[in-house]
């Protein structure tokens, strides 16, 4: 037996491995799995169509933006404060059924609750096309948050059900930089379509809504295939194989990863965690910014004095630029194995962006920022959102926390929308300052959460959080913290609050 002044929680970190007896499915031998080779047949089948997804999710969501720039709210009769309702209107709806969602989601199968999602808000994108006045405009655009509500917190736990803690940063940025492409080709997806003009009887930005949401009906028909649900049932792994990826979850303290049954004290775990609302206020801190960014850039760029096709074609750089920067910094985030420093460089990059725009009365010098605010806010998102994740465990708790903060992150891009005025053109001081505000807002929560994790370690290393054990010696266990007959029992009962869980920094 150790020695009595080593904790609980240290013995278990210095033995990540569990014994023999106590393996996923030990009947299953896997020690001829090439485990380098597995996982990049596991990357082939599940991060490129969810990039795809993502790709049209984002191009769906943000079109409205290129619509508008071919004469959609005049040939509607739309006034520029119930344009901006409008946009307004689809964040409510979004925010509060994404927790509920992702619930579902865990019950249900992704393949067809993601699939489903998918299919619905492909046949309201195709409705846009058809509005012919303001409340058309508003019921749409209520639709297509609720269609949509699940498809981001729902992917990003997805993949937090498929990869190790240390792996997801560059995962979730590699679907995620689809946002980007989605925003560069978007423009130039919409300059295409608008040459349709007047096919049909209909106006070049209503067929940019129709095409593209077929589109979206037809890959949500496939993604019912293409979806490959959990590792334990996916059907292109061999049996050893998918006991080898849930034994694999399982030693990065992925208990959850063989299944978990629902219970309702899970929700309340995640709940009751400061780190749930801590990272409220991350995500506050760059989804609010991103909408901004998304669905006013090719306004913006258009007021600094370009025509609309020309405006379009400049969103292209730009978002092409955080593409790039959005993998690198999922790379440097899983090789560092720390994402404070990182985040905060980036809120620091997208803070001195925003002065810039707010400051800056040269055409050139803003198309200069926008490259600043780019290179910062997409980034921030893979880094932020793999930090929070690998932070919470309990298959549950976790998509719960993830529901929580995504949606609430979302709410708050609904008060960019009142704030990018008409009569603020072409330099909208006020909508830079508010979203240099949400940035500042985020330095803040990735500090909070930053300092908190490390006092939280810091206890767990001096062993306070020691669970009595059931056969086990440890002086410094406290029933305050549990009795249980086992180390495993403790892990599955209270997933990241078990004493030998450590919070990456």
């Amino acid at each position: 037996m150790s020695d009595e002044k080593t904790s609980l929680s240290e013995r278990n970190v210095a033995s990540p491995k569990f014994p023999s007896e106590e393996l996923y499915r030990p009947d299953v031998n896997t020690d001829g799995i090439d485990e380098r080779k597995l996982m990049r047949r596991i990357d082939l089948h599940v991060i490129p169509w969810l990039a795809l997804l993502y790709f049209l999710n984002f191009m769906d969501r943000g079109n409205i933006g290129n619509a508008k720039l071919y004469n959609m709210t005049t040939d509607i009769h739309v006034s520029d404060t119930q344009y901006l309702i409008a946009l307004t209107v689809y964040f409510f709806p979004y925010a509060l059924f994404e927790p509920a969602s992702n619930v579902i989601l865990r019950r249900l199968r992704p393949s067809i609750w993601l699939s489903s999602m998918i299919f619905l808000w492909g046949v309201v994108m195709v409705c846009h096309g058809l509005i012919h006045n303001y409340g058309g405009l508003v019921t749409v655009r209520v639709l297509l948050g609720v269609t949509e509500a699940g498809m981001y917190p729902g992917i990003v736990f997805y993949i937090s059900s498929w990869y190790k803690r240390a792996e997801m940063g560059i995962k979730i940025a590699f679907f995620f930089s689809s946002a980007t492409i989605s925003g560069a080709f978007s423009g130039l997806i919409s300059v295409a379509i608008h040459n349709m003009d007047g096919v049909g009887n209909l106006a070049g930005w209503r067929w940019i809504f129709i095409l593209e949401g077929l589109l979206t009906v037809v890959v949500a028909c496939a993604s019912y295939y293409m979806i490959q649900d959990y590792p334990e049932t996916a059907r292109f792994l061999s049996e050893e194989e998918r006991v080898f990826v849930i034994r694999r979850l399982q030693d990065d303290v992925r208990l959850s990863a063989a299944g978990e049954k629902y219970k309702k004290k899970y929700i309340w775990q995640s709940l009751k965690d400061w780190k749930t609302w801590a990272a409220m206020g991350i995500y506050m801190g760059f989804d609010g910014p991103l909408y901004a960014f998304s669905l006013f850039l090719p306004t913006i760029i258009n007021k600094l004095g370009f025509t609309a096709t020309r405006a379009n074609l400049l969103t292209v750089p730009p978002y092409a630029w955080g593409c790039i920067t959005t993998i690198a910094v999922g790379i440097l985030g899983d090789r560092l194995g720390t994402r404070y420093y990182l985040s905060l460089f980036l809120f620091a990059t997208g803070a001195a962006g925003y002065i810039i725009l707010i400051a800056s009365r040269s055409p050139a010098l803003s198309y200069f920022a926008v490259f600043l605010g780019a290179s910062a806010i997409y980034p921030s998102i893979p880094n932020n959102v793999a930090w929070v994740a690998g932070n919470v465990e309990g298959a549950y708790k976790r998509s719960v926390t993830l529901g929580m903060a995504i949606g609430f992150g979302n709410i708050n891009g609904a008060d960019f929308f009142k704030q990018y005025r008409a009569k603020d053109s072409p330099w909208y001081t006020t909508g830079h300052a508010i979203v240099l505000a949400y940035i500042v807002v985020g330095i803040i929560s990735i500090t909070v959460m930053r300092i908190g994790l490390q006092i939280e370690n810091a206890r767990r290393d001096r062993g306070e959080r020691d669970e009595i054990i059931d056969g086990i010696d440890n002086k410094r266990a406290d029933a305050k913290n549990g009795h249980y007959p086992s180390v495993e029992a403790a892990r599955l009962d209270k997933g990241d609050q078990w004493s030998g869980f450590r919070y990456s920094l």
